[in-house]
């Protein structure tokens, strides 16, 4: 019986999928590793300077770490989930040139390291590679967690928020201990204002609207029974940032950082097959 050959996104599809599978441990594990190893040393001066912070090798281990989640949604992008994230992306830059110029919603601050291209000279152009993943990972893994609650608006739309404010909670500290970016009079928690997580509400209330909205909820859960790496860069997002904050003694971080891994753990999904 002769095979029949896949529609060309089908098979970019399918290769995706082979690539992550090939290389869950690389990918989720080794890179993150790595990566706060090299973060540390960059922060120590323990680097020579072209490659202390560089933005290029930056954003290639943050593109790898992104790709388990690329390569999980993709099949979900219809029509109707990829105007969803087209806006969301929109909404990223849009609130980003308003927190520079305005202080508000986050609280004024300014970036302390370079993340790449910047737009117009203050926002950078990849903000949607660092802001979306923490949305779209607190989703998936609140669906898991949520199972047939998840069926309420009321209940998985509050519960995401939360998660994803959560995730903010755990990153911005470590992120400001490197240098990333600085608030104007430091913070109470961390060197980050309060302010700075009433902005994130914001933030994550819309962004968790527009993707509930945009993406089928039973595709969202059939794909995520079919695919178990789909969550991998939530792992790499507690390995990365729990070293970083732990090397800094951000405990509160680290707790919070723990317990994503504990609701990874309740999920049962990173099961790395024997070589």
């Amino acid at each position: 019986m002769a095979s029949v050959e896949l529609p060309a996104r089908a098979r970019l599809e399918r290769h995706l999928d082979e690539i992550v599978t090939e290389n869950r441990f690389t990918i989720a594990v080794v890179f993150p590793a790595i990566g706060a190893v090299a973060l540390l040393a960059s922060a120590e001066a323990l680097f020579p300077e072209p490659l202390r912070f560089n933005p290029y090798l930056l954003l290639f281990g943050i593109a790898v770490m992104r790709l388990p989640l690329v390569a999980g949604v993709a099949p979900l992008l219809t029509r109707k989930a990829t105007a969803g994230i087209v806006i969301l992306c929109a909404y990223t830059y849009a609130i980003e040139f308003v927190g520079v110029f305005t202080g508000y919603p986050y609280g004024s601050f300014e970036y302390g390291i370079d993340l790449g291209p910047m737009i117009g000279g203050h926002v950078p152009a990849a903000l949607p590679l660092f802001f979306l993943p923490l949305v779209v990972n607190a989703y998936l893994l609140c669906l898991l967690l949520l199972g047939g609650r998840a069926r309420r608006a009321l209940v998985r739309v509050p519960i995401v928020v939360l998660a994803v404010v959560g995730m903010d909670l755990a990153l911005d500290p470590a992120a400001v201990s490197l240098g990333f970016w600085a608030y104007d009079g430091g913070g109470s928690y961390y060197g980050v204002p309060w302010m700075n997580y009433a902005g994130w509400v914001l933030s994550a209330t819309v962004a968790v609207t527009v993707l509930d909205a945009s993406f089928d909820r039973k595709a969202v859960f059939a794909r995520l029974d079919r695919c178990r790496f789909m969550l991998d860069d939530l792992v790499s997002f507690v390995i990365l940032w729990g070293v970083v904050n732990a090397y800094f003694g951000n405990w509160v971080p680290v707790a919070l950082v723990a317990a994503f891994g504990y609701g990874l753990w309740m999920t049962d999904r990173f099961d790395i097959p024997a070589r």
